[in-house]
């Protein structure tokens, strides 16, 4: 789909303005982004503002080369992450990332979190993966783009679209989904879960993973071609 500059500033702009009222980021924690396909722009939260003095046409434009566009403002210091999940995921038309307070933990915890039961089914297509740790050689490399490169080889073998939402280890969560609306979220039901998983394996941490035959049964009755979940 291809946007004007002003109407993929205001999509991205109350997608991030999501993220406080969903009590998913405080002071300047966190940033939104989409996509603009058609013309490879990218839109994405200015770096430091806090999101109460933040205005649609402060949402900072870039290319796929991180060359700004029409635009005064530093971008996200999490932009170059952004660009590698778009380029290595097509699919995908938001980005968020959060320091959402249960999901941190988990990212901090160095843990995917486990499908426990029904409710992460059906929204996850088996456990969050959780990246490895960052090394001293990706760091003191380009890090923000290392951070990206982290999170597209953990989903060796997986599905972007099943499971669209990762731990980076030591860090914090990201999610994406179609648009920058999906992606937010995604970002509210990740903190879910992973609230959910750590208040379940505090009261027995021996609990087990969820059979595949059920993960797929919940999963495939919301998903996909024969989903059959909600109007139709």
């Amino acid at each position: 789909m291809m946007y004007s500059y002003k109407e993929l500033r205001e999509q991205v702009w109350e997608a991030n303005m999501q993220l406080p009222a969903q009590d998913l980021v405080i002071y300047t924690f966190g940033n939104v982004s989409g996509i603009d396909r058609a013309n490879g722009i990218i839109a994405i939260k200015p770096s430091g503002v806090p999101y109460e003095d933040l205005k649609p046409e402060h949402m900072v434009l870039v290319d796929m080369d991180y060359n700004a566009v029409d635009s005064g403002g530093n971008p996200s210091s999490d932009t170059k992450t952004h660009v590698v999940l778009y380029k290595r995921f097509p699919e995908i038309g938001g980005v968020v990332h959060t320091h959402s307070t249960y999901a941190t933990a988990w990212a901090q915890a160095q843990l995917p979190i486990p499908c426990l039961g029904t409710t992460h089914a059906d929204y996850v297509h088996g456990d969050v993966p959780c990246t490895t740790v960052v090394t001293d050689e990706q760091i003191s490399g380009d890090y923000e783009e290392e951070t990206g490169n982290l999170i597209a080889e953990s989903f060796s073998g997986l599905s972007a679209v099943d499971v669209p939402m990762v731990l980076v280890a030591a860090h914090g969560p990201f999610t994406w989904g179609e648009t920058p609306e999906k992606a937010v979220h995604n970002s509210v039901i990740l903190e879910e879960l992973a609230k959910m998983a750590s208040i379940t394996l505090g009261i027995n941490n021996a609990a087990a993973r969820l059979d595949k035959t059920l993960i797929d049964k919940h999963f495939y009755r919301k998903h996909g071609d024969n989903a059959y979940y909600g109007q139709q």
